[in-house]
């Protein structure tokens, strides 16, 4: 194995034609096998703010708006050492407002039905012309648990407040393009594009950096770096976006469907504004757009959600991307992740990825060193440019279910082939699944929607009217289920609007059901997500629904189940009970990527 032990020679070589000793060259950056090494003092960095003047003017007050920036860099950086940055922008260090979420008590939209028009939900939010506001900003300092160990390895460390938060002005827009060019500018000013200034009103320049940035955070501050990318912004060199977003749609709405983020029923991009609003902007008018585009009512795909997608644009991306996500995340869903992996893998772009067992959370508090080491090495070949071959080794780190960890050249398992499975009888208890046909093409089966049961609940329980499960025979051996399972369903209802949820479940020997993942839609999108297609009770219809991605091994003596209900307590809207759908066997399968044989399923 080949070692790298280098020294910035650029400023040595700087300060030597001077006619400097060379004993006045500020300590640069040291890389010990590809990475960088521990070899600056934290404690004695440089602290500093600035404003960062955005083109955008976001509360509408007819100035630009300004974005709130604190710097710690090296103290090498007072001597004429230049260092790259990580970029961490978020709306949250100065708090969260409290603020009620959407009902989501109400009846599904249906076209000219009687009271569908409206149903905003909002008699337990607060008032949408309600100024929320938190004066005063984020005037402490910002800290992060990466700065220190940022810092020893010589990258400057750079926090921005986004538009409408602490001390920047301006309005938060929940993904939108004004919070996108925010963030943007900083990277802007990082690269001499974009003015700054002090509290006092005198110019700041970023004239100790080299102008090579990376972005990283956790969810919200995971997205906007997903967000910036997509701007294909000069300067932006890498990316570790954890528990984000790459389509705001997908994570506020499925299919069709209004479907919560797990934790957050009722939430939604208002509301979401209306939290991270923190500083004295007047941002009613704002945040009242952003009531009306999202549209709770229909939950259509349109031109709001469109700009919010930043998979329009993967091919802009030019920053290598690490990501990392939690197998059991149902806050920002893994569908986020799947896709954008997938899309910059289509666009060439440098990219890896991060699988865990645990849910919204960052890696650093699973596998510290190993994390940390894979962070600094990305960094140290994208922002410095050491060629340690970051990029030719294994793309996807996977935490298995006993908490091993295991690498592999790409996700999902490339090895993974479809496998169709079809339901048999006694769906009302638990009916059969498999391979083969079970001579069930005429048979129909029903279930009455009830939005107060829960999913888990259901699929667990030995017979309900309020589901259908399906289940294979015991599996001989593990199996794995690595990418996105799809239930294709032939459906009929006997009302105008419903909602569909598929599950793909584990029954072990013992009894236990254990959910591996899920999927929602709405069948009135069953033609397009930004078009509502009337369905007629009693007409059937082919629904398909895509459940969440997901890498999993099914233990041997298992069953894998198919759980088909209506309404899901904790993710969709609540409508009243008593909807019939009736699923018909024949025409309905679930199609399932599995890596290995499935002959115990025939």
């Amino acid at each position: 194995m080949w070692r790298v032990r280098t020294i910035l020679l650029a400023t040595v070589t700087a300060l030597l034609s001077t006619g400097l000793p060379a004993a006045a060259a500020p300590p640069g950056p040291v890389f010990d096998n590809g990475a960088a090494q521990p070899v600056f003092d934290p404690s004695s960095a440089i602290r500093e703010s600035a404003f960062v003047r955005a083109p955008v003017d976001s509360d509408h007050d007819g100035r630009s708006d300004r974005v709130h920036v604190q710097v710690v860099r090296p103290k090498a950086t007072e001597r004429g050492l230049d260092v790259p940055v990580v970029y961490r922008a978020s709306p949250y260090y100065a708090g969260l407002n409290d603020v009620a979420n959407h009902g989501v008590d109400r009846e599904l939209y249906a076209p000219g039905r009687p009271g569908s028009t409206s149903g905003s939900g909002r008699s337990s939010e607060r008032a949408g012309d309600e100024r929320l506001a938190m004066a005063g900003g984020s005037a402490a300092a910002i800290s992060w648990p990466y700065e220190e160990y940022l810092l020893a390895r010589g990258y400057a460390v750079v926090y921005a407040e986004s538009l409408g938060s602490g001390a920047s002005t301006g309005c938060p827009t929940s993904g939108g393009r004004n919070e996108t060019i925010g963030a943007r500018s900083v990277i802007d000013w990082l690269n001499s594009r974009a003015p700054a200034r002090d509290g006092a009103g005198n110019p700041v320049a970023a004239d100790w950096t080299t102008g090579e940035v990376a972005m990283m955070g956790v969810s919200y501050n995971g997205t906007l770096p997903n967000a910036v990318a997509a701007t294909g912004v000069e300067g932006l060199e890498a990316i570790v976006p954890i528990g984000a977003i790459s389509s705001w749609y997908d994570y506020y709405r499925a299919d069709g469907a209004v479907v919560a983020p797990g934790g957050y029923q009722g939430e939604d991009t208002d509301v979401l504004a209306k939290a991270v609003h923190t500083n004295d902007a007047d941002c009613r008018r704002e945040i009242a757009r952003l009531s009306a585009k999202q549209d709770r009512r229909t939950g259509d795909y349109n031109a709001f959600w469109d700009e919010r997608n930043y998979l329009d644009d993967a091919d802009e991306v030019e920053a290598a991307v690490l990501m990392a996500h939690g197998l059991n995340d149902w806050n920002v869903k893994t569908k986020q992740a799947a896709q954008w992996y997938e899309a910059l893998r289509e666009n060439g772009v440098a990219h890896k990825i991060w699988w865990h067992q645990s849910g919204h959370t960052d890696p650093i508090t699973l596998r510290k060193d190993e994390w940390l080491r894979t962070v600094n090495r990305w960094f140290t070949r994208y922002l410095h440019g050491v060629q340690n071959g970051v990029e030719r080794e294994s793309r996807a780190t996977i935490q298995r279910e006993d908490s091993s960890w295991t690498r592999e050249p790409e996700w999902p398992a490339p090895r993974a082939h479809e496998v169709p499975l079809k339901p048999s009888s006694g769906g009302d208890q638990r009916g059969g699944l498999s391979v083969s046909a079970r001579g069930d093409r005429d048979v129909t089966e029903v279930l009455r929607d009830d939005a107060s049961k829960r999913a888990e609940k259901l699929a667990a329980a030995p017979s309900s009217p309020h589901r259908l499960a399906y289940f294979t025979g015991p599996s001989a051996e593990p199996v794995r289920i690595s990418g996105t399972v799809s239930a294709d369903l032939a459906l009929s209802f006997d009302r105008r609007a419903a909602n569909v949820t598929a599950m793909l479940v584990d029954l072990a020997p013992d009894g236990t059901t254990t959910p591996i993942t899920r999927g929602w839609t709405d069948p009135q999108n069953r033609h397009s997500l930004d078009r509502t297609s009337p369905i007629r009770p009693g007409r059937q219809y082919r629904i398909g629904v895509r459940m969440m991605p997901d890498d999993y091994v099914l233990p041997t003596g298992h069953r894998l189940g198919l759980v088909v209900l209506s309404s899901d307590h904790e993710f969709t809207l609540r409508p009243d009970p008593g909807t019939r759908l009736s699923l018909d066997l024949g025409a309905s399968r679930v199609r399932v990527p599995v890596v290995g044989s499935v002959r115990q399923w025939r």
